[in-house]
């Protein structure tokens, strides 16, 4: 059987494993052993798991796959922001980002092979959609990210791995908050996007407080009721842009399916029952979103819950017409917000220059390499 039609190794539950050792005549604590070697050591391959015996290896050689996501292309931004191509098993590829700021270093990660949403101030949704990608994957983009951290400070980045996976090193990641923001909707991918948290935040995985992950929705009004009803422990925000419904209807399609009072309905539910606080996400775009009437629709859509603003400076994006909205115009939104006693939070560009800031994640580099761009 080819190595691309056997089951990933990553797919299993640690019930899945030790049932595997025990069918098999392996010593069940072998399964222990495995499953740290998957989660904690984020290992990549069943030679680096050297604890266990060659037999027991060759028997998961036999039965299992690995399929995961490796950086293959890492630019640096000139602020110190790095965004890392990652080359999957089947030979797509996705984007993640590493994002320098003071205090924290954010690893903003993707859920999806491109996205189904075409949103219009977004380089991603251009691409369209591909496929889903595992909880393994998502978590890889957070352990590889928090390897190339070492790099941030320094002009040349190194290859944290040497170009192969290390057995003896440990995991300890240097990113201090994780937010799916990349390429693709997450509630599109709820399940495993939902594993990787548990497998990022679990004392079995890689031990980040739950408190550290924001995982951020265009709106989908039956996946905020489901999440709400799961009981998250990490952050929710969602992506609204503005608050008048004819304009989120140009940029946001599927606003046109699920318009603002369904929205606004499913965020009450999510208040309701879990009684937090979460993030409105609203990036800036000249002449578009940015008057103060703008700023008035957003202060009455927020009425209805606890929330914080993070303004974002729009990034440009090919064949796009929009523009970053003015500075003094931003900061006259920005005020009118705080007047009604909001808070509002100015989000700067970041990794603009590599095409790795907020909006900008479209594989460009393989487009010019395939000869299309």
């Amino acid at each position: 059987m080819s190595g691309d039609k056997l089951p990933d190794i990553r797919e299993l539950s640690f019930p899945d494993l030790q049932r595997f050792f025990q069918e098999n005549n392996e010593k069940s604590f072998h399964a222990r052993q495995v499953y740290d070697w998957l989660w904690k050591k984020a290992c990549h391959s069943f030679n680096e798991m050297t604890d266990l015996s060659k037999s027991a290896r060759k028997l998961l050689t036999d039965h299992f796959s690995f399929n995961t996501a490796v950086p293959e292309i890492i630019q640096k931004s000139s602020d110190g922001t790095i965004k890392a191509g990652f080359r999957l098993y089947d030979g797509l590829m996705i984007e993640g980002v590493l994002i320098p700021a003071a205090g924290r270093m954010t690893a903003c990660i993707s859920s999806q092979v491109g996205c189904a949403l075409a949103c219009r101030f977004c380089a991603t949704g251009r691409l369209g959609f591909t496929r889903n990608l595992t909880a393994g994957e998502i978590f890889d983009q957070v352990t590889h990210l928090s390897y190339l951290s070492s790099s941030v400070n320094t002009k040349k980045i190194s290859d944290p791995l040497n170009g192969k996976h290390q057995t003896d090193r440990s995991i300890s990641p240097q990113v201090s908050n994780i937010v799916y923001m990349g390429m693709g909707e997450p509630f599109l991918n709820y399940e495993s996007v939902v594993e990787s948290v548990e497998k990022i935040t679990s004392g079995d995985g890689l031990g980040i407080s739950p408190q550290r992950i924001t995982i951020s929705s265009i709106g989908i009004p039956r996946m905020i009721r489901k999440m709400a009803d799961d009981n998250p422990k990490y952050h929710f925000a969602i992506s609204l842009h503005t608050a008048i419904e004819e304009k989120r209807n140009r940029i946001i399609p599927f606003n046109i399916q699920h318009p603002l009072n369904e929205i606004t309905d499913a965020l009450k539910y999510y208040k309701s029952v879990t009684g937090k606080r979460f993030t409105i996400e609203y990036i800036m775009i000249g002449d578009f979103n940015d008057s103060i009437s703008d700023a008035a629709a957003l202060a009455q859509f927020c009425r209805s819950f606890p929330v914080k603003i993070n303004i974002i400076e729009y990034n440009q994006v090919m064949h796009s017409d929009f523009r970053r909205a003015d500075p003094v115009k931003t900061k006259k939104f920005i005020q009118f917000l705080e007047s009604r006693n909001l808070v509002v939070n100015l989000r700067k560009s970041r990794g603009n220059d590599i095409d790795g800031a907020c909006g900008q994640l479209s594989l460009k580099w393989e487009v010019s390499d395939n000869g299309k761009g």
